[in-house]
């Protein structure tokens, strides 16, 4: 078989310790993480050809593979946000089915809760002021801020209601309520959610991912390996990647975000169409991400989020459960949190997710699923669709 025409499976994943995490680093969360993962892949570290690492250290991710021990042949540091994970699963895909890596270990791991409570760093770091962002920084345009003004522009422009982001909010933490790993796992409602403190409108609290630590690892195989590993194999079927703007200005649509164009890429290289998704992993540092790149993925039409979401559509038992594990806005958000999306949607392929397990309408196991990181705000954004079977 040409190297060229190798397929790509999923062959390990792994959390590290997640949620309140005072005492580890993040090198040790990163280690933690990539030991797991080599565990439930069933094979040995010395299999690892290529390593993939972002947001740590001076030198990304030369330091993270020193300390795991890796002298990697195939290497990536891509760093574009929340959507860095799924760009760098492209990545190391790509590099696999080209012959120029064999196992390419994804590896992420952060402290950021932990670092705020001890002093270590502030809450509200500027993401930079130089470059294009001078234009707008000194008007105190924060990351939350323009999400905000996204989410303002698409309930001007198609009569979405603050209840149905508020929906959003309610149905992840009712998928976190059976994941014993989720940081917050009891009930909220619409009302809870409306009636929270205000922190960029229309965002209240609720609307706005959790701060946590954690960190958590994948391993990509070659098919060729796929004989040996001790799971079931979850294939990369297809990517996609996209960058839109850095600048609001640059921005031509508010209520378009770049999954518009990664999600028609993925969906277009596997062969396969929204519909027939089981299951969708989507990054949800606010509500409004959740709503918009469904429409944007094509699961509903633009404008059409507001009412897809209702009536528990996207939770447990929903006709397309989002999520699954609670997402950011629930079970754990410690960063760039792109790699849990991966994590999550290859648990749920597998059927190992436990009290937070999703089944598909006829109560089999999921057999697709779609997991979709967006980066800065709406400036980036990573697709990939995997399938078990």
């Amino acid at each position: 078989m040409s190297a060229t025409s190798r397929k790509v499976a999923v062959a390990g994943i792994a959390l590290s310790d997640c949620g309140r995490v005072d005492g580890p680093t993040p090198y040790t969360l990163h280690a933690q993480a990539a030991r797991r993962a080599l565990a439930d892949s069933g094979l040995e570290r010395s299999v690892v050809d290529g390593f993939g690492s972002a947001g740590l250290g001076t030198l990304a991710p030369i330091e993270a593979a020193e300390y795991l021990g890796l002298r990697p042949r195939w290497v990536d540091s891509t760093a574009v946000g929340g959507a860095t994970w799924e760009v760098m699963a492209a990545h190391a895909a790509d590099a696999i089915a080209a012959g120029h890596a064999n196992a390419v270990l994804l590896v992420y791991g952060s402290t950021a809760r932990a670092d705020i409570r001890a002093g270590r760093r502030t809450a509200g770091l500027a993401l930079g002021g130089r470059g294009p962002l001078q234009f707008e920084a000194p008007y105190g345009h924060t990351l939350i801020a323009k999400y905000a003004m996204a989410a303002r522009r698409h309930m001007h422009e198609y009569g979405t209601t603050l209840e149905q982001l508020a929906a959003v909010a309610v149905q992840a933490r009712a998928h976190a309520a059976g994941n014993p790993d989720a940081m917050f796992r009891s009930p909220v409602t619409v009302d809870d959610v409306l009636g929270g403190p205000m922190i960029a409108d229309p965002f209240t609290r609720l609307h706005c991912c959790i701060r946590s630590d954690g960190g958590c690892a994948v391993l990509l195989v070659a098919e060729d390996y796929v004989p040996d590993i001790a799971t079931a194999p979850v294939w990369i079927l297809g990517t996609g990647e996209y960058v839109s703007h850095a600048t609001m200005s640059e921005w031509e649509d508010f209520t378009v975000s770049p999954a518009a164009v990664s999600g028609r890429l993925a969906f277009d290289r596997a062969g396969v169409r929204p519909a027939e998704m089981d299951i969708a992993e989507i990054y949800d540092a606010f509500t409004y991400m959740t709503l918009v790149t469904l429409e944007d993925l094509g699961f509903c039409a633009k404008g059409e989020g507001g009412a897809f979401v209702e009536n528990g559509r996207i939770g447990p038992g929903g006709a397309l459960p989002v999520n699954t594990d609670g997402g950011g806005l629930a079970a754990c958000h410690p960063g760039m949190r792109g790699l849990f999306l991966l994590v999550e949607a290859v648990r749920q392929l597998r059927g190992e997710a436990g009290g937070h397990q999703a089944h598909r309408p006829d109560g089999t196991l999921p057999r697709l699923a779609v997991a979709s990181g967006t980066g800065g705000w709406f400036c980036s954004s990573g697709t990939v669709v995997l399938g078990r079977g």
